[in-house]
């Protein structure tokens, strides 16, 4: 079972999400705000934070750039979930790969833990990111050798579609990419639930 709750802005769709998952209270989240760290806004890992602890769940921080594999492997599979934050999709994709983290967090989504992912998060689990290099900066990411990313889904999630500062870019990226990559752009008040082979499109 394959469960996956991708979306642009957390805060905004915490009701979608509370109205889907029951029995949150004391529930524990790995919270990855790696991709956060290369950015100079950063007021959404606060806010995504907030609202998951507004549900009753217990947040473990984990930044996959300043941990240990092993660290890494441990907390992921032993929380209830699994959330990574926006931020530069690049470098996210950079460490995850460089700590094994990606092979760890497939292993678990397949295996049927819920994963949430906000903006570069939900980017991340597309086949490959190349295609948000208007969006992000691949200078960010030095190390990284390939745009090959989770593959998680089959599609590719456009965040911030109808959402200033990111509108411009984000319908420029539909413009190029839509006639070769099954895209699914998404505003601030939409959430990309998969359940499986379903996938529903939610809004507020």
């Amino acid at each position: 079972m394959k469960k996956l709750f991708l979306v642009s802005s957390f805060k905004d769709v915490v009701d979608i999400f509370a109205n889907l998952e029951k029995d949150l209270n004391g529930k524990t989240v790995t919270f990855i705000p790696t991709a956060s760290k290369v950015e100079k806004v950063v007021f959404y890992v606060s806010a995504g934070r907030k609202a998951l602890e507004k549900l009753g769940l217990i947040i473990d921080e984990l930044d996959i750039s300043t941990s240990t594999p092993d660290e890494i492997a441990i907390r992921i599979k032993k929380n209830d979930f699994i959330y990574v934050t926006g931020g530069n999709t690049f470098f996210l994709l950079q460490e995850l790969k460089r700590t094994g983290a990606d092979k760890v967090i497939i292993d678990e989504v397949n295996a049927g833990k819920l994963y949430i992912g906000e903006s570069a998060g939900a980017i991340i689990t597309s086949a490959n990111i190349e295609y948000v290099k208007g969006m992000d900066s691949v200078k960010k990411a030095p190390d990284l050798e390939n745009f090959d990313a989770l593959g998680l889904v089959e599609f590719y999630t456009v965040p911030h579609f109808t959402n200033p500062p990111f509108k411009k870019i984000a319908h420029k990226i539909v413009d190029t990419y839509s006639s070769k990559l099954d895209l699914s752009p998404i505003s601030n008040n939409n959430a990309i639930v998969v359940n499986n082979s379903e996938i529903e499109v939610k809004s507020n």
